[in-house]
């Protein structure tokens, strides 16, 4: 109202500066009113939300930290919870078209968690760098797994169970009460039978409800983790017949073979304590009986049964009744077997890790495809031969698994950028690797391709006995199981290993004849199953000579050795 009539004064002719003076009074006076009702509350609503949106940032912040985490922190707290994928990139390329997809650390079940990451790299990070698993395991598989796992906890080196069936082995006598049998595998022959025999070794195991233990002979501690968790697959050095190992064999009188020849074992009242069972290839008619239900009636009341084997013999189990229903229900896709049990089994120790992932991450990782070639030779004379060279080139050339050169121009420019082919070739000599290295070098590919060589050792000849020896052996076959594609030697257990640990169907070069290369040069497997060398021929129920080969459709002959064994599935053969 002041104000009001302080204008109205003004408006009508009174005194101008009084009125003005009266007015800025006025107006002051209001305004410090308005301040004192308005300022206030407008200031505490700026701080209320300039405190919201700092708290929000920092909420915020978190949130994308806890979720994307660096990704150096994920490799070390976990390598194999996520990782990204790159299309047809190696695992360190990065890539546009990048997509983000899990990795299934416990390969489909097969393993479990709770072991100490650290103690064995390989057992988690191999998912990395395997493709995956190349069928889904049967829940049955996985089941029996973890019971076969509960068992040799229960009875493995040390437990009262394992201290209490030893104390029977020495005194000659054993309860019948007594939960725990066993296999033990001795360790024989070169590394690539040993790892084949021991997947054998373990299945036979898991059929009867026996426990496997490991002979460690001069190095399997230093090639291979342990699969179990808690209690150790390794036999202890104090086992009472581990001094006997290396004379076992068929002139031995707990062999089982020559028992069956002398009739002792039906003269026998009770089952011995132990028997010796010789499965080596050169095995008689009598060991051979081992693959007949009528010898396994026996065999499963014996407490130790001691396997000496080098043969991956695998498909005369799939021949035996008794074990029919539970193979099936166990590997419902019949080439699998090794495929999984060497995944579940053969964890390279973290010396051998090293070389894999090394080597793997400077030759081969950032290629757009991998190819291994693994050369075995029978042959006296060290090599390089050129027939075998020649059917080399002739089998990737011919199956598209290499590109060809151009021998007529010094260059080829391709229209975009090239793709890249890693080669990795493996064999006791160099020179193979050396020819086609240089091929690639001194000639352009007719495609554009770029093609890289690579060789990790070239030892010149086996030394099974040497540590390092086989650590490299065992690393070489790890990376060829890492091929996209692979190319073996027929006969070679080296390439069968390869083959089983990536899920592949190679293509097999066929053996050489009076050095001459064959033709055709190579063919592709019907299965990625090992095969064995040499199996019976023998039918229980007839008790006369019979084709295995022939007497169901899942046991078929090798491609590589007319004679051998192995298991296919329906629809993989001719």
């Amino acid at each position: 109202m002041k104000r009001l009539i302080t204008i109205r004064n003004v408006e009508e002719g009174g005194d101008t500066d009084d009125a003005l003076k009266n007015l800025n009074l006025n107006l002051s006076s209001d305004l410090e009113k308005k301040n004192n009702t308005t300022t206030l509350p407008l200031m505490r609503l700026m701080g209320f939300f300039l405190v919201s949106f700092m708290l929000f940032s920092v909420l915020f912040s978190l949130s994308v930290v806890l979720r994307d985490p660096p990704s150096d922190a994920v490799l070390e707290a976990s390598p194999t919870l996520t990782t990204t994928v790159f299309q047809q990139q190696g695992v360190n390329n990065i890539s546009s078209d990048s997509v983000e997809k899990p990795i299934d650390k416990l390969i489909g079940g097969l393993l479990i968690d709770g072991f100490d990451e650290r103690s064995c790299l390989s057992r988690y990070q191999s998912a990395n760098y395997h493709k995956g698993l190349s069928a889904k395991p049967s829940s049955y598989l996985i089941s029996r797994l973890r019971k076969y796992e509960a068992l040799h906890k229960q009875c493995g080196p040390y437990t009262e169970a394992y201290n209490k069936t030893v104390k029977e082995l020495r005194s000659g006598q054993f309860s019948k009460s007594s939960p725990c049998k066993y296999v033990v595998w001795i360790s024989f022959s070169g590394l690539g039978n040993r790892i084949l025999t021991l997947a054998s070794a373990f299945l036979y195991a898991l059929l009867t409800d026996r426990v496997l233990l490991v002979d460690p002979g001069v190095d399997m501690v230093d090639l291979f983790c342990e699969p179990f968790p808690e209690v150790s697959w390794f036999l202890p050095p104090d086992f009472p017949l581990k001094s006997q190992f290396h004379g076992f064999n068929q002139k031995s009188e707990q062999c089982y073979g020559k028992m069956l020849k002398n009739n002792s074992v039906a003269s026998s009242t009770l089952p011995p304590s132990f028997l010796y069972l010789h499965l080596v290839h050169d095995y008689d008619d009598e060991d051979k009986l081992f693959f007949c239900d009528e010898q396994q009636n026996f065999l499963k009341k014996v407490p130790w049964l001691l396997i000496k084997t080098d043969n991956y013999f695998t498909p005369s189990l799939f021949l035996m009744p008794s074990f029919e229903q539970e193979l099936k229900y166990l590997f419902p896709n019949k080439e699998t077997i090794f495929h999984f049990l060497g995944r579940y089994l053969l964890h390279p120790t973290n010396n051998v890790w090293g070389l894999v992932v090394r080597y793997y991450e400077s030759y081969l990782a950032n290629a757009n495809e991998r190819v291994g070639i693994q050369i075995r030779v029978f042959d006296t004379d060290p090599g390089p031969f050129q027939h075998v060279l020649d059917q080399i080139l002739a089998c990737t050339l011919k199956e598209n698994l290499l590109p060809d050169v151009n021998r007529e121009d010094d260059i080829v420019s391709p229209s975009e950028t090239p793709k890249s082919k890693a080669v990795l070739m493996t064999s006791l000599n160099a020179g193979y690797f050396e020819k086609v290295r240089d091929m690639y070098w001194e000639y352009p590919t007719v495609t554009g391709e770029v093609v890289g060589i690579y060789q990790p050792s070239h030892e010149g000849h086996q030394q099974s006995e040497k540590q390092i020896h086989n650590q490299k052996a065992w690393a070489e076959m790890y990376l060829l199981s890492l091929s996209d594609v692979l190319v073996t030697s027929s006969w070679s257990t080296f390439g069968y290993v390869a083959q089983g640990l990536g899920g592949l169907k190679p293509w097999i070069l066929y053996k050489p004849e009076n050095r001459t290369a064959p033709n055709p040069p190579c063919r592709r497997a019907m299965s990625m199953e090992p095969c064995f060398h040499a199996p019976p021929f023998y039918d229980c129920r007839a008790k006369r000579g019979i084709d295995t080969g022939e007497l169901v459709p899942h046991v078929r002959h090798c491609e590589d050795m007319s004679w051998g064994l192995k298991l296919v599935d329906r629809d993989n053969f001719d």
